[in-house]
């Protein structure tokens, strides 16, 4: 399990999903987490914050779209919040100009509303907020 956790930052249920391929007993499961704590190979806060850096700046994905995964992932909702400082708002409104001028710019042969709302639905499915897209272009 050290080295599951070496390879990359893990949450809590990803490392429990893991031990369940094993079949220990609970005991064994609770021992093997409290040493992954207490070494600090296991750390939800490095998870999240990485896990937050890397969707966003590698996979371009908006904050709900990541809160929506990290939930799923069950972290908790004040520890996402948290740690969404990790993204800069500069960084943020740029991701979604450059990524509404270029969807925007593939669309061709429909009217300039056509463009601009199937432009905005994108934005949204890769997880960028309405009232934040509207922003940037206001």
């Amino acid at each position: 399990m050290v080295n599951y956790c070496i390879y990359q930052d893990r949450c809590h249920a990803e490392v429990e999903q893991k031990m369940k391929e094993f079949l220990l007993i609970d005991e064994a499961k609770e021992e093997i987490i409290l040493y992954l704590l207490k070494e600090n190979y296991l750390n939800e806060e490095r998870f999240t914050r990485s896990y937050i850096r890397g969707k966003f700046y590698i996979k371009h994905w908006g904050r709900a779209k990541i809160r929506i995964h990290l939930k799923q992932k069950q972290i908790s909702e004040k520890l996402i919040s948290k740690c969404f400082d990790e993204i800069d708002e500069d960084d943020y409104e740029k991701t979604i100009r450059r990524i509404y001028e270029d969807y925007y710019s593939k669309q061709s042969g429909l009217k300039e509303y056509q463009r601009k709302s199937k432009t905005i639905k994108y934005l949204m499915s890769r997880g960028f907020e309405y009232e934040k897209i509207n922003d940037t272009f206001d």
